[in-house]
C-alpha cells in the first residue's frame, strides 16, 4: 500500500542497490550503489557552457530535463539492475542551483513514491567526502576534510560520519570560482580549473608577486581567521597585473606564469590551513573532496607536506566531478541508520551542512 499525504510516514529499507541522482549545476549524473561499492555511474556533462564563461542556471534546468532519463537508463543497464531490485533512493537536495536541483529532486520523489522506496536527500558538499571513501576504503572518520569546489571551500574535522566541526571557510570566492574567474581573465576556457593547470604547466610561479590571504595575523587557533580562507584579493592582484600587461602589449606572454603564481599562490593558502587543522588536531589523515581537488599542484604539493607520518586520500577525477555515486554513497549510509526524507521535500540552493557544529562537540 503506497503512502498517502505530503509528510507519510517513513517507508523501511531493505539492503540493496540505492540509486542516486545528481543535479545540482551542470552535470547530469545517475548511479548504483551497494554493499561493494560503485555498481554503474553515468555523468552527462553540458558543453553549452563553455560560450558563456560559467553555467547558466535556465540552460543547466533544461539539460538536466533532457537527460536524466537516459542517465538512469544507462545507470542500471550498466549495474544489471532492475527497477524491482532497487533499495532506495537518494538526490542532491542542495546547496546549487535551485532550478537544476529541482528537477533531480523532483524526479527522485516522482520514482521513489511510484515504487515505494524510501527517499533522501543529500547535502551535495557531504557527498563529495564520501565519494573519496567509495574509492578508497580507508578514507573514513576521523579525518580533517578539505572540500574545494566552485562553489564551496569548507575545512572540517571529521569525527563519524555525520558528525562534523567546522573549523574554517572561505570568506569570499570559494577556489574553483576564483579560479574561473582568473582564467576568464587571461582569456582562458571554461572551466578554469583545468585550463589554469595547463597554462601554469609552463609557466614561472615565482615571476610575479602575489599574496597569500590570511597567512599572517593572530596566530590563535581559537580565532576564525586562523582557519579561514579567502581568494578575492587574490583574484584582485592578478587582474590589476593582467591590466598593467594588457596594456603595454604583453600580456599573452605572461598567462602562463601568471597562472602558475596564481595556482601557487591558491594551494600555498589551502595547504596551510588544512596543517594548521592537522597540527591542532593531531589527525594526520586528510581527505580531500570536490572538482578542485583535481589539481594535481594540490595533490602532490599536500602529500609532500604531510610527510611520510601523513595520509592523503584524494578522489580520481571522475569522482572528484559532481556524480551521482557519491549522493547514492551518502543516501545508503543514512537510509540504513533510519533517515528518511517526507515527500514535502524540496530543493534548496543554501541547504545546511547536516551534523556540522562550529564549536567542539
Amino acid at each position: 500500500m503506497r503512502p498517502t499525504g505530503a509528510d507519510a510516514p517513513a517507508l523501511g529499507f531493505r539492503d540493496g542497490p540505492v540509486l542516486g541522482i545528481e543535479t545540482s549545476c551542470d552535470e547530469t549524473s545517475a548511479a548504483v550503489v551497494d554493499e561493494t561499492g560503485i555498481r554503474a555511474l553515468a555523468i552527462a556533462s553540458q558543453d553549452a557552457h563553455a560560450a558563456f564563461g560559467g553555467v547558466v542556471p535556465e540552460i543547466a534546468a533544461r539539460e538536466h530535463i533532457r537527460s536524466l532519463d537516459a542517465m538512469v537508463r544507462h545507470a542500471m543497464r550498466e549495474a544489471g539492475v532492475g527497477r524491482d531490485e532497487i533499495a532506495g533512493v537518494g538526490v542532491t537536495a542542495g546547496p546549487g542551483l535551485v532550478g537544476a536541483l529541482l528537477v533531480g529532486v523532483n524526479w527522485a520523489k516522482a520514482y521513489a513514491f511510484a515504487r515505494d522506496l524510501p527517499l533522501l536527500g543529500v547535502h551535495h558538499m557531504e557527498g563529495h567526502l564520501y565519494g573519496t571513501a567509495l574509492e578508497h576504503p580507508a578514507a573514513r572518520p576521523p579525518f580533517i576534510g578539505l572540500l574545494v569546489s566552485g562553489g564551496h571551500t569548507l575545512l572540517l574535522e571529521a569525527r563519524a560520519w555525520g558528525r562534523y566541526r567546522l573549523l574554517g571557510q572561505t570568506r569570499d570566492d570559494a577556489a574553483g570560482e576564483a579560479f574561473d574567474k582568473v582564467a576568464r581573465r587571461l582569456g582562458l576556457a571554461y572551466p578554469g580549473g583545468p585550463e589554469i593547470q595547463r597554462a601554469a604547466s609552463g609557466g614561472d610561479a615565482a615571476r610575479f608577486r602575489l599574496p597569500r590571504p590570511m597567512l599572517t595575523g593572530r596566530n590563535d587557533p581559537g580565532d576564525r581567521s586562523y582557519y579561514d580562507m579567502s581568494f578575492s584579493g587574490l583574484k584582485t592582484a592578478v587582474a590589476r597585473i593582467a591590466a598593467e600587461r594588457e596594456a603595454d602589449g604583453t600580456l599573452e606572454e605572461a598567462v602562463p606564469d601568471l597562472a602558475a603564481g596564481f595556482q601557487e599562490a591558491v594551494v600555498d593558502v589551502l595547504i596551510a590551513k588544512t596543517l594548521r587543522a592537522v597540527e591542532q588536531t593531531g589527525c594526520r589523515r586528510v581527505v580531500l573532496g570536490g572538482g578542485v581537488a583535481r589539481n594535481s599542484r594540490l595533490r602532490k604539493s599536500l602529500s609532500e607536506r604531510l610527510g611520510s607520518s601523513g595520509e592523503l586520500y584524494a578522489p580520481s577525477p571522475r569522482l572528484a566531478t559532481d556524480n551521482a555515486a557519491m549522493i547514492a554513497a551518502v543516501a545508503r549510509h543514512r537510509l540504513a541508520n533510519g533517515e528518511r526524507s517526507s515527500w514535502s521535500l524540496n530543493a534548496e540552493a543554501g541547504l545546511a551542512f547536516p551534523g556540522l557544529v562550529q564549536d567542539p562537540a
